[in-house]
């Protein structure tokens, strides 16, 4: 039986796995990347949360209220930073979260809460803690707990940007850069970022205000590539503090030529989309079916 109520979804992410797979082999890493989870799946526990499900190198989990949830985040942070296994392997954690209604169904959870704390943790960098305003704002207590705004963001579902927030987890934050407040909307909108995306005869206009765009062999992606090296969702794109940035959530990996420069593999890792042009190829490299290969260019107007 399904019910409603308001829980804090979590999801973290470990950073640096694809080096770690690539230079150790799939035994080994899987075996270091699982410390990471687990270290996480009990710190979750330590503070009232529930891990829902593992996916790959990132942890779902839910806490009964925003202060735990936050607590939690914190504590993961301070926990991967500190670990000397991890920082030898060069591992970090990024963190979104989001405190909401959401519908809970025996062993998941499903929902506007689950899909926003989805679109925080991939706005997180490496080491980093988004959140909503909303989620911080609803904590009545929030003791030592720092924040900084980011700006807005977009969210699949929602008509309007939503505030969001860094979480400041660190002791010391003398080197953290200092962010203005919260840019109005009507400024926002003014902003020309564009991304043309060139593929087979289409062309596709992206604003910076635009949601996830996502790539993949279903017909349910905003731009199906029919093809069996693409993976079903295979990528996404979308502009993230001042960058359009190339996400690969795809078996094969992405092949990216940004202007003139080599081209290079990218695996389950994102990268900025730096060059005022260049080439994108899903699951193999440009040169083997050219016909796939999806061409950008960046517009700044």
């Amino acid at each position: 039986m399904s019910q409603r109520q308001p829980l804090t979804i979590l999801f973290a992410d470990v950073s640096g796995s694809t080096k770690l797979f690539e230079t150790l082999g799939d035994e080994s890493a899987r075996r270091i990347v699982s410390g990471v989870l687990q270290a996480l799946a009990e710190i979750t526990r330590h503070h009232g949360g529930k891990l829902i499900k593992t996916i790959g190198d990132e942890v779902m989990c839910t806490f009964p209220g925003a202060l735990n949830g936050l607590l939690a985040a914190t504590d993961m942070q301070k926990r991967v930073s500190s670990d000397p296994a991890f920082i030898r392997d060069n591992l970090a954690i990024r963190i979104g979260l989001h405190h909401g209604e959401t519908l809970v169904e025996e062993t998941d959870v499903y929902g506007d809460a689950v899909n926003t704390a989805a679109r925080m943790a991939s706005l997180a960098k490496r080491e980093q803690i988004v959140t909503t305003a909303s989620t911080v704002t609803g904590v009545t207590n929030t003791g030592p707990l720092r924040t900084r705004s980011l700006g807005t963001a977009r969210v699949s579902g929602k008509l309007q940007p939503i505030e969001i927030v860094d979480v400041m987890w660190q002791d010391d934050i003398s080197n953290v850069t200092t962010v203005q407040r919260v840019v109005k909307l009507v400024e926002a909108q003014q902003r020309k970022a564009r991304l043309l995306l060139r593929y087979r005869g289409q062309a596709i206009e992206l604003d910076e205000l635009a949601p996830s765009y996502s790539i993949g062999r279903e017909a349910s992606n905003n731009l199906m590539v029919d093809a069996e090296w693409v993976s079903r969702t295979h990528a996404t794109i979308e502009y993230k503090r001042g960058y359009w940035v190339l996400g690969d959530r795809s078996t094969n990996g992405t092949w990216v030529r940004l202007g003139e420069a080599e081209e290079l593999r990218l695996h389950r890792d994102e990268i900025q989309l730096r060059s005022r042009s260049g080439t994108i190829s899903l699951g193999q490299e440009t040169g083997l079916n050219p016909d796939y290969v999806l061409q950008f260019q960046c517009i700044e107007a």
